[in-house]
């Protein structure tokens, strides 16, 4: 996992599985409410992929980020159709047999009579061996988790309450600290100088955002330490350079 190597800092990459979200049939909506989850509570999300339902393209996936990070979210894949393969390729990934696991079938039951709990139904108690169980209470089918992979489900509710039973077991890194700071100019007036901030600023992260309000073009300029003193030197001289750009700006008007 190289870039788990850094003091401090706990990583992770976030895998979307399914050919809804790249036919653009389903709309995600939890990739970016897990990378500002995990942010707030030290973790980095260093890498975003979407996979189709296709097996060697999730098992590659998975190989490929859970080496490289600490952690790996997915979402989606482990219902009850016949497209929900999720569960087979971790097992596959991992090595793993894979097989109706008593304590997810009992999970099931809680909601599911038992004369209901046909094939496809008991899919969704299909858990690679060794796995441990994530809890959902919002429909009782539960993800799991193997190793330093969480597989959760693609309904935003269900995988946000996955998500808060997952929390309280991570391992986390000291939390990025951000502070922004509304420039009053466009980009194009301080890419250049803003560059130099940066530079002069190696241990903090800046960025730019463009935005446009009843004023017009303006842009939000971010800036992201671990280290509050750093921190606050990289917006002091932030606010140092807007002010001397819109102060030439004026001369030349």
């Amino acid at each position: 996992m190289a870039d788990a190597a850094k003091p401090n800092t706990v990583t992770a990459a976030i895998l979307v599985i399914g050919d809804e979200i790249l036919s653009g049939r389903t709309k995600d909506k939890n990739i970016g409410y897990i990378a500002e989850y995990l942010t707030n509570i030290g973790i980095d999300v260093k890498e975003v992929r979407v996979v189709p339902d296709d097996e060697p393209e999730v098992v590659g996936a998975l190989d490929a980020l859970r080496h490289r990070y600490n952690y790996v979210f997915t979402t989606g894949g482990i219902g009850p159709t016949h497209d929900d393969i999720t569960a087979d390729c971790v097992a596959k990934a991992f090595g793993v047999t894979i097989d109706v696991d008593p304590r997810a079938r009992a999970m099931l039951l809680t909601r599911i009579k038992e004369a209901d709990l046909n094939e496809a139904r008991l899919r969704m108690a299909r858990i690679p061996a060794g796995a441990d169980l994530i809890v959902n209470k919002v429909s009782s089918a539960p993800g799991f988790r193997i190793g330093n992979v969480h597989v959760m489900a693609g309904v935003p509710s269900i995988m946000q309450a996955m998500l808060d039973e997952v929390a309280p077991t991570l391992k986390t890194g000291v939390k990025m600290l951000s502070d922004t700071v509304r420039a009053e100019l466009r980009e194009g007036d301080i890419g250049t100088p803003l560059g130099a901030v940066a530079k002069a600023h190696p241990d903090v992260t800046i960025g730019s955002y463009p935005f446009q309000d009843d004023r017009g073009p303006n842009s939000n300029i971010v800036v992201r330490s671990r280290d509050p003193e750093k921190l606050a030197a990289a917006k002091a001289a932030v606010e140092e350079m807007l002010a001397s750009v819109r102060a030439g700006l004026r001369r030349t008007a």
